[in-house]
């Protein structure tokens, strides 16, 4: 089921699904590669651009991962009410467990900016846990 967050001022609302790629990874050679498909739905009454991103990636030896850019996947789209925005990305991990978390920064057609949570979600190779 889809994690979703809502930031009440602007009503931007993350969901985010993650799927393992077993063809991609090396499990031998601790290597687990996912993708993650982030849907941006703004249910405010001003128009929105993504502005930039923050990850806060975690495996399940504690090892974090930091990742700050422009955008996601080269676009920094612009939701006017209503509108949603997808989008499916990945991370590698050396451990079969993990989780993200993160923000992106927006700025509303006033050119206020403010930062909407993206909640953390779990990175999981399918059975490793319950």
């Amino acid at each position: 089921m889809p994690r979703m967050s809502k930031n009440a001022q602007h009503g931007i609302i993350i969901q985010t699904q993650v799927k393992y790629l077993p063809e991609q990874s090396d499990e031998a050679a601790d290597r687990f590669v996912f993708s993650y498909t982030i849907s941006i739905t703004n249910l405010g009454t001003v128009a929105a651009r993504l502005i930039s991103r923050y990850w806060l990636i975690t495996d399940a030896y504690s090892h974090v991962q930091e990742v700050r850019g422009q955008g996601v996947v080269g676009e920094q789209p612009l939701l006017k009410p209503n509108q949603r925005f997808e989008y499916t990305s990945g991370t590698l991990l050396a451990t079969q467990v993990g989780t993200m978390k993160g923000s992106y920064l927006m700025r509303d057609e006033e050119g206020e900016d403010f930062e909407v949570e993206i909640p953390e979600f779990v990175l999981s190779v399918p059975r490793v846990l319950h």
